[in-house]
């Protein structure tokens, strides 16, 4: 990595853990705000979160193609000013109209981002140090979250409006602070993207469509997100309430492990990460996650006391956080790796989209049938997992070493270039 992209690189992430550290700050007190501080309805607030999700699903079609042919760097600013226009919108929200509002433009502004970031990655560093780029952003990403939710906690009070204020005008001074870096780094050019605005050649959705191995991975991608992040809060929640009799407070400690998991192990991890293929680092997912759900299966369907199940359903949100902490540096690392120059920015997207539909139908599929179907739930998502790891082998098949084990061929290439000088004779 060059001194310019180290530079460009400190910049993205510190923008990154800052722009985490707001939303920390509103996400867990979204529905308690429009609900009852506001005193719209539990409908108004369900809504509130539909909106807040279709509107990424809008925008992320047509984000690609404005990375790809604007640049990175325009789309990521645009796309802060307009979250935290959403933000403080939401925090001076009285009406429906006027807190749905804001709640699209938070959610185009915020899903913008995701790709806009990691193409900025992309730009900014090589195949060799692209997977330690990315364990940084999710590693940030979730210490921000984490810390935004902590303090945001010690300042929101139901019985005072103003609080809430306080915690979206936080958010959006964020954003603006997101803004105001990402407008100062300079993108160096790299041997990866050739120019800082490519120009699309051949590109858009059906030559995406096309490549055989990004489908693959989209797919893969789709079963990733609906069997883990789909179920977080939605159908593992009410699975846990229903049939294991998980405390809510027990709740918020499973939460907390998951995320105390993801800190602690993902640079822990990441040396085993990046020397092994990484379709195999996914299979191993695959089968983590299996466990994970196993262990969810005893929570609710053993026999055991509250303590083990509880014990039990706090194991199953730290196996789901090892996964993730392997997970970081592989898929987005390997999506960037599949495209095309002048095509960075639409694969990114297209792998947002993706995991954003995963995320509307996850808690849709996973709510009724974790609170209703306990056994055919848990029995579904374990055969999910095992389907991570079949996926994930037949990927492998795909890609060029290079795709699936840029360490092992990169070791290859510095051995080559640095081989022992031979022993010149003496000229007689």
């Amino acid at each position: 990595m060059t001194k310019a992209m180290g530079a460009a690189m400190r910049r993205i992430q510190a923008g990154n853990v800052l722009s985490a550290f707001g939303l920390g700050f509103t996400v867990p007190y979204l529905y308690v705000y429009v609900a009852q501080v506001r005193d719209l309805g539990a409908g108004t607030a369900g809504a509130v979160l539909a909106v807040f999700a279709m509107a990424a699903l809008v925008v992320l079609p047509f984000t690609g193609r404005a990375i790809d042919r604007r640049g990175p760097l325009p789309v990521l600013v645009g796309a802060s000013l307009l979250a935290a226009v959403g933000a403080l919108g939401m925090g001076l929200a009285g009406s429906v109209t006027t807190v749905v509002g804001a709640a699209a433009l938070l959610g185009a502004g915020t899903a913008v981002m995701q790709p806009a970031l990691a193409t900025m990655i992309v730009w900014c560093s090589s195949t060799s140090t692209r997977t330690r780029a990315f364990a940084m952003q999710f590693f940030l990403q979730n210490l921000g979250l984490g810390i935004g939710g902590l303090i945001g906690g010690q300042l929101v009070d139901e019985s005072r409006p103003d609080s809430f204020l306080l915690l979206f005008s936080i958010e959006a001074a964020m954003f603006l602070v997101l803004a105001g870096i990402a407008a100062t780094v300079r993108m160096p050019r790299t041997p990866v993207i050739s120019d800082a605005r490519p120009e699309s050649r051949g590109g858009g959705l059906r030559a995406l469509l096309g490549h055989r191995a990004m489908v693959q991975l989209c797919v893969l991608g789709f079963v990733l997100f609906f069997a883990c992040y789909g179920q977080f809060e939605s159908g593992l929640a009410a699975y846990g309430t229903e049939a294991a009799g998980i405390e809510p407070s027990a709740l918020g400690m499973a939460l907390a492990a998951n995320t105390a998991v993801i800190v602690v192990a993902q640079f822990l991890v990441l040396r085993f990460v990046e020397r092994r293929r990484r379709t195999r680092v996914i299979a191993w997912v695959g089968l983590i996650w299996t466990v994970a759900w196993l262990f969810a299966g005893y929570a609710g369907l053993g026999h055991g006391s509250q303590a083990m199940a509880t014990a039990a359903f706090m194991a199953t949100y730290g196996l789901f956080g090892l996964g993730e902490a392997m997970l970081s540096p592989t898929v987005a690392p390997l999506v960037a790796d599949l495209a095309p120059e002048s095509a960075v920015g639409q694969y990114n997207s297209a792998f947002a989209l993706v995991k954003q539909l995963a995320l509307a139908v996850g808690p849709a599929v996973g709510g009724p049938m974790g609170a209703a179907l306990h056994g055919p739930y848990i029995v579904t998502f374990v055969l999910f997992s095992l389907g991570i790891t079949v996926l994930a082998l037949r990927l492998g098949r795909r890609l060029t070493p290079v795709q699936d084990h840029p360490y092992l061929v990169a070791k290859s290439r510095v051995v080559a270039q640095h081989r022992p000088e031979q022993p010149v004779e003496a000229a007689a």
